[in-house]
């Protein structure tokens, strides 16, 4: 058993390019509705189109996030120049937070995407 996230999209295929570029893999499955993505940590990330979804969302993007827990800091900043490099739109850059290191990435749909590394005793 598998579990999942599943973002709700309005493009796609835009947004499968987006995802194979900042996570650097192709999905295991795609369509023009879904496509789904497994994360190493065996995360299903599915895309599932807008206007397919049942029962419909009206909810956009952006009203929660998405967490990539890294090993450490530099991995932080790794990965903020990996993702800025294949056109993630950054909202925040990498930043000393209370709990540690942290950027955050926004997707086509406004999705937030947080890449993070918690500091020892956060």
């Amino acid at each position: 058993m598998s579990n999942s996230i599943l973002l709700y999209v309005t493009d796609v295929a835009a947004s499968t390019r987006y995802y194979e570029r900042i996570l650097g893999q192709k999905p295991v499955e795609a369509s023009p509705t879904f496509a789904i993505f497994f994360l190493k940590s065996g995360l299903g990330l599915g895309l599932w189109g807008r206007g397919g979804v049942e029962p419909a969302s009206s909810v956009p993007g952006g009203g929660s996030e998405i967490g990539f827990k890294v090993d450490s800091a530099s991995d932080v900043d790794r990965w903020h120049a990996a993702w800025s490099a294949n056109g993630a739109a950054i909202l925040m850059p990498p930043s000393e937070l209370d709990f540690g290191r942290s950027f955050v990435a926004t997707d086509p749909d406004g999705h937030r995407l947080r890449v993070y590394a918690v500091t020892d005793g956060a």
